[in-house]
């Protein structure tokens, strides 16, 4: 638990940090005479973003350019988002975007998003958004991209040492790395899979949900450290809980069985005329269930990034460094929840996918 707590106080501590930095930005730029934007600030943090901000400001900064990757009609475009940053930022009334240089010239970034300029190297807005400019495919390498890898690398990392271990020493008692997973493995095994799937069935869909837990988990904790290699949004990005919940789906539909499908377009003492009725609510059912999965993810890790960054705003809305002894604690309050939240939720999402992949796979009763 102290360790806990010392994580979540600098995870504060750098969340105040860039948002000073960001902050101070705010000012220095001729153009923002306006008051304080939190959403603007908020979604800066939890958005994607084609570079990894490590410190200082916002514009001008110490960062990480990822690879820009363009599908245009004449072609492939690779290039660093540096020559989108370190570009011209050009003002057009409340809408402000990058002009590229280098190899990004002819291409303008607005809200991160990429478009080819036009002829006189320009960006047409209407009602706060780009209108006639072309959008080119966007397959770059992006801060959640990149953030991806590395949770993957991670959890390839920790299972293959797990293995590893137990393929050289045998059934002993286990160490190092082993000690500290044998029992969160056992308990996705015994308490979400086996107490969730058919006893004979369930030992084939036990890879699936362990990657799943610890690939969601690590993330999670991930995205609440706000240095690299954390920092991203990963599992509160709906592609991603998209994916994820996609995986469960086709899990579902490819192992259900006889049992299953007649539940689904033959409920049982249904009477004939309400099958109309019943047979597309049940095959809406079956995807509303990964859709809560998605959804569940998304909101939860979302609002509390939103939650804790709001908190620390209030001393920016305020312009007095004294809130920071109200919005401080409770930032730090609800940065612990976090920590339980991270592993609540993976949690919720495999024992879920296991529960929907038991009801397919469960046999007849007789």
């Amino acid at each position: 638990m102290k360790k806990a707590l010392i994580h979540t106080l600098i995870t504060v501590v750098f969340s105040i940090y860039s948002f000073l930095s960001l902050a101070s930005e705010h000012e220095k730029e001729s153009y923002d005479e306006k008051e304080f934007d939190v959403s603007e600030m908020i979604m800066h943090h939890v958005k994607d973003a084609h570079e990894w901000h490590l410190w200082g400001p916002e514009h001008g900064g110490t960062s990480i350019y990822l690879p820009v990757i363009l599908k245009t009609k004449e072609g492939f475009e690779i290039f660093s988002s540096s020559n989108l940053y370190h570009g011209e930022l050009v003002h057009d009334g409340e809408n402000h975007y990058y002009k590229g240089v280098g190899s990004a010239e002819g291409f303008g970034m607005f809200h991160e998003k990429i478009y080819e300029l036009d002829e006189h190297g320009k960006l047409h807005f209407e009602n706060g958004h780009v209108h006639g400019n072309i959008k080119p495919m966007d397959l770059s390498i992006t801060k959640n991209v990149t953030s991806l890898f590395i949770g993957s690398f991670l959890v390839f990392i920790i299972m293959f040492s797990c293995a590893k271990f137990y393929k050289s020493n045998g059934a002993v008692a286990p160490k190092g790395i082993a000690k500290f997973m044998e029992p969160i493995i056992l308990f996705v095994q015994d308490d979400i899979a086996k107490a969730n799937i058919n006893e004979k069935k369930y030992k084939k869909f036990v890879p699936f949900l362990l990657t799943i837990f610890f690939f969601i988990w690590i993330n999670n904790l991930l995205g609440m450290i706000p240095i690299f290699p954390g920092s991203a949004n990963l599992t509160g990005n709906i592609s991603v809980t998209f994916f994820l919940a996609a995986l469960t789906l086709v899990i579902i539909l490819v192992n259900g069985n006889k049992n299953y499908w007649g539940h689904i377009f033959a409920p049982p003492g249904v009477p004939k005329l309400l099958l109309p009725i019943m047979i597309p609510i049940e095959i809406v059912g079956i995807f509303t269930k990964p859709f809560a999965l998605m959804i569940r993810l998304f909101a939860n890790i979302t609002a509390g990034h939103i939650i804790i960054l709001a908190l620390i705003s209030i001393i920016f809305i305020n312009k007095n460094v004294a809130w920071g002894a109200l919005s401080v604690p409770m930032a730090l309050f609800i940065s612990i929840l976090e920590l339980l939240v991270a592993a609540l939720q993976a949690y919720l999402f495999a024992m879920l996918s296991a529960l929907f992949i038991g009801a397919a796979v469960e046999e007849a009763h007789h």
